[in-house]
C-alpha cells in the first residue's frame, strides 16, 4: 500500500516584485493556511517520509510554513526541491511520483505543486473512494487544498491513473467549516 498526498501551494500575492511568476510569495492568508494544513497533516498520521516540492517560492514557502507547525511532532522527512514540478502537466507529475521515490521507496509521499496540473492529476488518479471528497475535488483543487490517495500497489512505479482511492479531500475552507 502507498499513500500519496497532493497539496497545492497556499494563497499568494498577485505579483512578485521581480515580475517573475516563480517568485510570487505567500500572502498572509497563505501563510496561515499552510500552517493550518501542516498542523492537520501532523495530527493525521501516517506522516510522509518524502516531500517533493516545486522550486517556485510559493511552493517552498507552503512547505516551510507547514513544516514549522509539524516539526515538533513528526520525524523529519527527506525533502527534495524539483524544478520540473513547476508548470507540470499530469503526465509529468505521474512520472515524478513513479521515479523520484526510487530508491527510497517511501510508503507515504507528499507532493507540493501547482494548478492546473495538480488538480488534473488528482482527478485522473481517482478510481474511487470518498464520494463527498470526490464531489468537492471535482470543482477545484483550491490553494492549500490537500487530496489524499491510497494505492494498493507494491511500489510507486505501479501508480497509475484511475487506480487511486481518494481517502480524503481537505482544504482550509473545509477545516474552518468543521
Amino acid at each position: 500500500m502507498r499513500r500519496l498526498l497532493l497539496l497545492r501551494h497556499a494563497k499568494t500575492e498577485t505579483d512578485a516584485p521581480s515580475g517573475r511568476d516563480q517568485d510570487r510569495r505567500l500572502d498572509d492568508r497563505g501563510r496561515r493556511d499552510a500552517a493550518q494544513l501542516g498542523d492537520w497533516i501532523a495530527a493525521h498520521p501516517p506522516f510522509p517520509e518524502i516531500v517533493l516540492v516545486s522550486h517556485a517560492v510559493r511552493a517552498r514557502q507552503t512547505w516551510d510554513f507547514a513544516w514549522e507547525t509539524m516539526k515538533d511532532r513528526v520525524a523529519a522527512p527527506q525533502v527534495e526541491i524539483l524544478p520540473e514540478l513547476y508548470g507540470a502537466d499530469p503526465a509529468q507529475i505521474l512520472e515524478t511520483i513513479r521515479t523520484a521515490t526510487v530508491p527510497a521507496d517511501p510508503k507515504q509521499l507528499l507532493l507540493i505543486g501547482h494548478n492546473p496540473g495538480m488538480h488534473e492529476v488528482a482527478l485522473m488518479l481517482m478510481g474511487g473512494g470518498d464520494p463527498a471528497g470526490a464531489k468537492a475535488l471535482a470543482d477545484n483543487l483550491p490553494t492549500a487544498g490537500l487530496a489524499i490517495f491510497d494505492f494498493d500497489v507494491k511500489d510507486w512505479g505501479d501508480v497509475a491513473y484511475r487506480r487511486g482511492k481518494l481517502v480524503l479531500f481537505v482544504s482550509p475552507r473545509l477545516l474552518r467549516s468543521e
